[in-house]
């Protein structure tokens, strides 16, 4: 039975709070505390491969492929223990105890990337990981908790709140990469690690924010009535230390191709756990749970070719770009990192805009169409590196700045097609009882993209480094399977949305 979900008259959402600009209050609170959160992620995130091949590799290009294959095992890692931390929230501590307790880890782990040591270096990734597993999820859970069931507001606050997500990662490049130029006396392996301590504040600042800001939740993402003892909360820290050395293992030692396999595992067991929830709650739950697996499959392809930006696009941009400005100046290549934050929070209000008009007609497209548009989006941008790879090669071996910039743009239109859409989706057509669980599958799904992510680039850098033709045979190949999965889905998206049972 589907009544709640369909009917007309929303239900009230568990607490009732008071609007701000059209929304629940506390959607700006949990707005700011992600914008630091990001802030941090992505003030670090565009440095790791450049850092890694220049303290580590003494700056050669021979170090891009192992730099590439870290850095897609350390996303896939820190989408993957979203799982885990969805979990824990759900079952053990709640999400507020949660956040608060990834924020700390997550701030610990940037501060030790600091440390001129690769054994350290990459145990503070996995600090950063584990933290990332218990905040991420269960944030973003929250916000879906705020709206009553069938609230039509559910998508635009979800787009929101990924301006939040996303205006943190717009300032965060700007503020780090401008820090890592400004500091000019110095090589640049030591310029980052005053990028990674930036972001560590940021960090910080992010866990204080909550923590003052969660009395307005008014008791949303609370433990369970029997587990809100110190018990469980010790249980968790213990599990997270034990947790952290199992991460630097598969990090440093297993690798990203073996890692393929294990997330592809653990995602298959996801789908068992969540189907077999599905089942007992009846055939209309169980066909919204199948829905939301098909759409998973094609988010893994969509970040399998988006998360280029930290690792092939990265080094394309130091090596193949023409990054030459006015006067001599030279654009920074962290800078590119922002070029997609700042389409998103020019662009989300639009999309917002455009999806509650076509809404208002009866003409929004479909969950799964919105994904295909996402997936045609993506292929639009590495045609766009195609042609630059073809024909705008000038003597010098370089392209113009301009192509790479209007490929972040073009990725940004698709992202926002699919991923904050994806997240107001779970909370849709999740089993109530395991929407954390569910969310934390979400990202699984965009951990696998992102571990295929770093093993592809490393493809397209090769032994010796990117080259242009490299680059060209790499991106062509995206082009076509991005083209190809998009078109697909537009040919079943009647199935998908026959399993979705009226959900919207």
């Amino acid at each position: 039975m589907t009544g709640a979900t369909d009917s007309a008259t929303p239900a009230p959402p568990p607490y009732e709070f008071k609007d701000a600009l059209g929304h629940p209050r506390p959607l700006w609170m949990l707005f700011m505390t992600e914008f630091w959160e990001r802030f941090a992620f992505y003030g670090m995130r565009w440095a790791l491969t450049l850092y890694i091949v220049a303290q580590f590799f003494d700056g050669d290009a021979s170090g891009q492929g192992y730099a590439s294959r870290t850095y897609g095992a350390f996303l896939a890692l820190v989408y993957a223990t979203a799982l885990f931390g969805g979990y824990v929230a759900d079952r053990i501590i709640g999400y507020q105890r949660s956040i608060l307790l990834g924020a700390l880890i997550m701030a610990a782990g940037l501060f030790t990337i600091m440390l001129p040591n690769q054994d350290l270096f990459v145990f503070g990734l996995s600090l950063v990981i584990v933290g990332n597993g218990l905040f991420k999820p269960n944030i973003s859970t929250m916000v879906g908790q705020l709206y009553g069931v069938g609230d039509d507001r559910r998508d635009r606050g979800f787009t929101i709140f990924y301006m939040g997500i996303n205006a943190g990662a717009l300032v965060a490049p700007l503020v780090t990469g401008w820090l890592a130029s400004v500091i000019t006396d110095t090589p640049m392996q030591q310029n980052y690690k005053v990028v990674f301590a930036a972001t560590g504040a940021g960090m910080i600042i992010s866990f204080l924010w909550f923590w003052f800001g969660r009395a307005q939740l008014k008791g949303i993402g609370e433990p369970p009535a029997d587990r809100n003892g110190m018990k469980s909360m010790i249980g968790v820290i213990v599990g997270a230390a034990v947790s952290v050395p199992i991460v630097y293992l598969l990090i440093d030692r297993v690798g990203a191709e073996i890692l393929a396999w294990l997330l592809a595992t653990l995602f298959v067991g996801l789908a068992v756990m969540l189907l077999v929830e599905a089942i007992r709650e009846g055939k209309v739950q169980t066909h919204r749970v199948i829905a939301m697996l098909i759409i998973f499959l094609f988010n893994v392809l969509f970040w399998m070719f988006f998360e280029q930006a930290g690792s092939s696009f990265n080094f394309l941009a130091e090596g193949i770009v023409d990054r030459k400005m006015f006067g001599g100046w030279e654009f920074p290549v962290g800078w590119f990192q922002s070029v997609n934050p700042v389409a998103i929070v020019l662009l989300a209000p639009i999309a917002a805009m455009i999806w509650g008009y076509l809404g208002r007609k009866k003409m929004e497209p479909s969950i799964p169409r919105k994904f295909g548009l996402g997936l045609l989006g993506n292929a639009i941008a590495f045609l766009v590196l195609m042609y630059a790879l073809k024909n705008l090669v000038g003597a010098d071996g370089l392209i113009p700045f301009w192509p790479l910039v209007l490929v972040y743009v073009l990725q940004t239109a698709g992202e926002l097609c699919l991923s904050p859409i994806g997240l107001s989706m779970v909370t849709k057509l999740a089993p109530i009882r395991f929407v954390g669980l569910a969310m934390g599958g979400w990202f699984l799904s965009t951990a696998i993209g992102n571990n295929l992510s770093g093993i592809f680039a490393g493809e397209v850098s090769g032994e010796t480094g990117m080259t242009v033709a490299s680059a060209l045979s790499g991106f062509t190949f995206s082009f076509w399977l991005l083209l190809g999965a998009g078109i697909f889905l537009f040919l079943i998206a009647p199935l998908i949305n026959k399993l979705m049972h009226g959900v919207k």
